[in-house]
């Protein structure tokens, strides 16, 4: 088993494993109530906490967030000294909770590049929980996902992996967080249809979705709504079934649910 948990569910299940959401309209939430763009992200905080507890009840165990992008240092001075106030305070104040309903919390990204004050607070975080099974928050802050690639391409080469060896496995295995599994499905709030450098390694086979919810409004019912549009989905993984759940390269399809559409 993982050392992150309960993740070994099958490819077939109704039921993703691993989710990742971009979590997108916390400024126009904002606007539209005649707030600064720091009242919805606060507002998206606990739009978090409501997904989470979510995943927990609907038996999803491996939640990523897209919390801060290494292309949004370019937003506003203001704007970005808020959103880095508001992770610490957030970390602070909700990582006893957090490790007393057992939730492992990880954070992706180019930590090296976070104040030393950050840093220390997530290391904290992460040490406090690191044995926790219930569940896995992966917090994506000052993450790429063309920065990842790099990063661990960058690993290969210190490693001097022979060039032969280089494959999927070497690069996926240097990855942040090597022992998640790839995300089923990913979700965008907001509705725009970007992928916006968010898991694109891991993403390759992922299940999309897009959804007009503003991230502040988003809930248990719309995660469910989106659980429902997944299990409808067949997942073939670039395979094509030469009959209805079989697939030319053997062995059964992967597939969210059991109807061919």
């Amino acid at each position: 088993m993982s050392r992150l948990g309960n993740l070994s569910s099958p490819l077939d299940s109704q039921v993703p494993r691993h989710i990742g959401i971009i979590m997108d309209g916390n400024g126009r939430w904002a606007r539209r109530r005649g707030h600064p763009a720091s009242f919805g992200h606060r507002a998206g905080v606990r739009a978090i906490k409501r997904v989470l507890q979510a995943c927990e009840d609907f038996g999803v165990h491996a939640l990523s967030i897209y919390a801060f992008s290494t292309e949004n240092w370019a937003r506003p001075r203001a704007e970005v000294r808020a959103l880095m106030r508001l992770f610490h305070e957030t970390m602070q104040r909700e990582i006893d909770e957090m490790h007393q309903r057992g939730v492992r919390i990880l954070v992706s990204g180019r930590r090296d590049e976070l104040s030393a004050r950050m840093r220390a607070r997530i290391d904290e975080a992460m040490a406090l929980t690191a044995n926790n099974k219930n569940g896995v928050l992966n917090v994506c802050l000052n993450y790429g996902g063309r920065a990842e690639i790099v990063d661990a391409v960058r690993k290969v080469i210190k490693d001097g992996v022979p060039e032969s060896d280089v494959d999927v496995a070497a690069i996926s295995a240097r990855m942040y967080q090597p022992d998640l599994p790839d995300p089923d499905l990913i979700i965008r709030t907001a509705g725009e249809h970007r992928v916006s450098n968010f898991l694109l390694w891991q993403g390759a086979y992922a299940e999309m979705l897009v959804t007009e919810t503003l991230w502040p409004d988003f809930g248990a019912d719309d995660l469910r709504a989106a659980l429902d549009d997944y299990a409808s989905r067949i997942r073939r993984f670039g395979a094509r079934p030469d009959s209805e759940g079989s697939s030319p390269l053997g062995g059964e399809v992967a597939r969210s649910a059991g109807g061919a559409r």
